[in-house]
């Protein structure tokens, strides 16, 4: 029996929502037809940036996802008797957990790794070596490498799947594709081909550097018509914040691309603002745009959200965690929902679930 003192401290309401920015993910489904063709495509695919998705895929993957989380009791055994190789060689809590909250989810087991110095690598092992004995061990495999060559390395000799969770400087794409289908919840209007109000997205990171927005914006150039502008805030110049034709490849796409250092003036006319400022060097992390800060002072619209990819600093104040700008908790609860998505696809699964509302 609780302590009557301590009841107030222990309980909570269930009834209440854990955080802001749950859309619920039916008005998603039901924006999006199914059409299972796209998503026959991934069947063992290595997945390593989000330049392979086109916008056909995205969408009924993001549909996908949505089924998931509108209905995540229904499919528990979707993965069963498979394996996952969780291969985590660099510093993770979110991604690692999500992808491995996703197989379980799914009814898979899971053998993890997150110390390269336990392992043969350690010895001397290429890559390609580990690959092959990854072939017998698991169905699929999802790796982190502060090492940008190493996933590649490693595509060459894997008979099953690789996902790319973050490699130094180059890619994130499941983060990003958690991030769009975060948007896309928030506002399925957006999908539509034009949609009646597109946005003003604020990016405060710098592309060239960090592997989070690379990946996002690469995804945004697949709706561009749902963005009526991108504004990248940082404090540097424009021939740092993008990588070599970079920001050519974006407006070739129809994006309109802003650069600016004016913080307080982008986050104003802004209905998503996307913050970060870790991007990972080497085998630690650099912080870049130290000087950008949110909290529930600054000029927001009423209406606008934040993302964040977490881990956060002192760029995203907690007070705005109680406020109905965040959507950075829910873009981490909806991740594992989309990474479900994902696995289910590579590892030919997905007949199981598509008929299933």
């Amino acid at each position: 029996m609780v302590d009557p003192e301590l009841k107030d401290i222990v309980q909570f309401d269930r009834k209440k929502p854990d955080v802001y920015g749950n859309a619920h993910p039916k008005s998603l489904l039901r924006s999006i037809m199914e059409d299972g063709e796209p998503l026959e495509k991934l069947t063992n695919q290595h997945i390593y940036s989000s330049e392979q998705f086109d916008r056909k895929t995205l969408l009924q993957l993001f549909r996908l996802a949505a089924k998931y989380e509108a209905n995540p009791g229904r499919f528990s055994a979707s993965l069963q008797g498979q394996i996952l190789i969780s291969a985590f060689y660099e510093p993770s809590t979110r991604t690692r957990l999500s992808f491995e909250s996703a197989w379980h989810r799914l009814g898979g087991d899971i053998m993890s790794i997150t110390d390269r110095s336990t392992t043969g690598i350690a010895k001397g092992e290429s890559l390609s070596d580990v690959a092959e004995m990854f072939n017998n061990y698991g169905d699929c495999v999802v790796l982190r490498d502060s090492n940008e060559a190493s996933v590649k390395e490693m595509m060459d000799s894997l008979r099953i799947p690789i996902i790319n969770a973050g490699n130094g400087l180059d890619e994130h794409p499941t983060q990003a594709l958690a991030d769009l289908y975060t948007i896309f919840k928030w506002r399925p209007d957006l999908i539509e081909e034009p949609p009646e109000n597109p946005i003003e997205i604020c990016i405060i990171g710098m592309p060239s550097k960090m592997r989070t927005v690379r990946s996002l914006l690469k995804l945004i150039a697949k709706f561009p018509l749902s963005f009526s502008k991108v504004t990248i805030v940082a404090n540097e110049k424009e021939s740092a914040v993008f990588s070599k034709g970079q920001k050519e490849q974006l407006t070739a796409a129809g994006l309109n691309v802003e650069v600016t250092n004016a913080f307080s003036d982008a986050v104003k006319l802004a209905d998503v603002i996307y913050i970060n400022a870790i991007a990972w060097e080497g085998n630690t992390f650099k912080e870049y745009g130290a000087k950008y800060q949110l909290s529930n002072r600054s000029p927001l619209k009423p209406q606008a959200i934040i993302l964040h990819p977490l881990a956060r600093g002192e760029e995203l104040c907690t007070s705005l965690d109680d406020t109905p700008h965040n959507w950075y908790f829910a873009q981490a609860r909806g991740a594992v929902f989309l990474r479900q998505a994902l696995l289910t696809c590579l590892v030919r699964r997905v007949e199981r679930v598509l008929d299933i509302i």
